[in-house]
């Protein structure tokens, strides 16, 4: 699958960034009270004038809480007029986004906490100068694992602004970085030839240059995770990386436990046929089956979602034997499920390579022509593979962990043992395909809620963790038994086990000074934009 040939033609679901977003603005800014709308015919006007109208009008019959919203006289949509269009076309959606109150927290279920942006909804514009941005943010790997950068996600600070010492969080496997075996828990000591630890404010420049997609190189010092001390000169690649960061066999207390880290879910590397595979997970789970495993941690702590089929098939991985019947099923609003989506006759339907699709009668298919029933949206149980008896699985998890993981975790939750270590997930139970306005801007309204087959969802505030008090220990690698998370993990399916001891979470710094995590440093440096999202190319037409 070419994605960046034909990016703007896919059909995506649940496709955000997290990091990145609107710039932050005040409703008011873009709203004109002077604007007198009331005699206004849709259909009728300048060209923004319409697209403010298309927006409006698509969301009265797609967006998930269409009920909630306003009449065409009374939104207005056409007041929204300062600033640039795009500007003001993310104004006009997040009014739309205010829309449709969560009762469990009486604010609209789209609340990001930031003003001017939604929490799920977005706008992507074609003429961006970045147009790939939506599913390859800038410096970061996308959704098909292809990367351009040196090859770090973020960094971990432990100290104070005059003594300080860095560590790795995650290396993207193929990158530069990569090839000179830095992995998760190496600390960085030396940048260009300047010695960091000092002073934080003025160095965090220089940090943050080992993220920007722009850095074309860079030497540096320090010391690997096995300890090992090295000095190398980075260049800057074009790289395809696996989304498996690790994977190990745990011997603990006589119990074998497997380990996976997962980047992301990535198209699946033989997505097509009845017998889809992939060349990354499946040698996994082929070492986890043979050693008749029971008990799983699958480390989600970084990773945002990806492809839904491929969050189906590691689910089917995962599964025990007796896993049968209903896996989850997306939910459209009523309008949608009773074939009254009348307007999503202007909008092609595209298959998976991004090429439109047509019928037997040769006429072309628009998203007018798809079933949104649930029956017609609900994903079955198919095991894969020969890993038959998971009773546990413990999913590590931080703010990061969103959508097709949060999917993952709540499609699992029914059939076997599921318990959360690390913080609070994002809260993604929703998904979309885009609105295609002017051939230009791409409006992903938030269209259907994922239900698992207890028709459990609704998770808007993300999963709490059954284990909260852990901490994410960049110091060591992923599959270290002592990092943190993964000793609480192993304590969990293991109890009694060596991890019980666990590593410290503080190092020493310059004069013998004990050293902690330091989140007002970390917010600081610019991780890379995570992609945030299910990407969905599937859709059954209705016969």
């Amino acid at each position: 699958m070419n994605i960046k040939s034909n990016w703007k033609r896919y059909a995506y679901a649940s496709a955000i960034i997290v990091l990145a977003g609107f710039s932050s603005c005040k409703e008011s800014e873009y709203t004109n009270p002077d604007v007198d709308t009331s005699s206004v015919t849709p259909g009728v006007g300048e060209r923004d004038e319409l697209t403010k109208d298309s927006i409006f009008l698509y969301a009265k019959q797609v967006y998930l809480w269409n009920t909630a919203l306003p009449t065409y006289d009374v939104f207005k949509p056409r007041s929204f007029t300062a600033g640039t269009d795009l500007n003001a076309y993310n104004a006009e959606l997040f009014a739309i986004t205010r829309f449709g109150t969560n009762p469990a927290t009486n604010q609209p279920y789209e609340y990001s906490g930031v003003e001017g942006e939604p929490k799920y909804s977005y706008i992507a514009d074609a003429n961006d100068s970045n147009p790939l941005a939506m599913i390859a943010p800038k410096g970061s790997v996308n959704t098909d694992g292809v990367g351009y950068d040196l090859g770090f996600l973020t960094f971990t600070p432990y100290g104070s602004d005059t003594n300080y010492r860095l560590y790795v969080n995650a290396v993207f496997p193929g990158s530069a970085a990569a090839k000179i075996g830095l992995t998760r828990g190496a600390e960085i000591t030396t940048i260009n030839g300047k010695r960091i630890g000092s002073n934080f404010q003025a160095e965090v420049d220089l940090i943050n240059t080992l993220l920007d997609n722009e850095t074309a190189s860079a030497v540096l010092k320090g010391t690997k995770a096995d300890g090992t001390a090295f000095e190398e000169t980075l260049n800057r690649s074009s790289y395809t990386s696996s989304p498996v960061y690790k994977d190990k066999i745990f011997e603990q207390n006589g119990k074998k436990v497997g380990y996976i880290a997962l980047a992301r879910f990535s198209q699946l590397t033989s997505p097509s046929g009845t017998n889809p595979s992939d060349t990354n997970l499946d040698p996994v789970f082929s070492r986890f089956a043979a050693a008749g495993l029971t008990d799983l941690i699958v480390d989600l702590r970084y990773n945002g979602g990806g492809y839904v089929n491929t969050a189906e098939y590691l689910i089917n991985l995962i599964a025990p034997s007796t896993a049968t019947g209903v896996m989850y099923s997306e939910v459209y609003n009523t309008t949608m499920q009773t074939k009254k989506a009348t307007i999503l006759k202007n909008q092609p339907l595209t298959d998976e390579n991004g090429e439109i699709r047509y019928g037997s009668d040769g006429k072309m298919l628009t998203y007018a022509n798809v079933s949104y029933t649930v029956a017609d949206n609900t994903a079955n149980f198919a095991k894969k593979g020969g890993l038959t008896g998971i009773k546990n699985v413990v999913f590590i998890v931080s703010g990061n962990t969103a959508s097709a993981s949060e999917l993952t975790i709540n499609a699992l939750k029914p059939i076997v043992n599921v318990k959360l270590v690390g913080e609070k997930t994002y809260g993604k139970p929703v998904g979309f395909f885009p609105v295609t306005i002017e051939n230009r801007y791409d409006v992903y309204f938030s269209m259907f809620e994922t239900k698992n087959s207890k028709n459990e969802g609704g998770y808007y505030a993300g999963f709490t963790p059954d284990i909260v008090n852990a901490t994410d220990d960049a110091r060591r690698d992923f599959d270290d038994p002592s990092e943190n998370y993964v000793a609480r993990s192993l304590e969990l399916l293991a109890p009694g086990t060596p991890t019980n001891a666990r590593a410290s979470m503080t190092v020493q710094g310059k004069g013998g000074v004990t050293l902690s995590i330091s989140p007002t440093m970390s917010k600081k440096l610019t991780p890379k934009p995570i992609f945030v999202g299910m990407v969905e190319t599937r859709h059954k037409v209705e016969q």
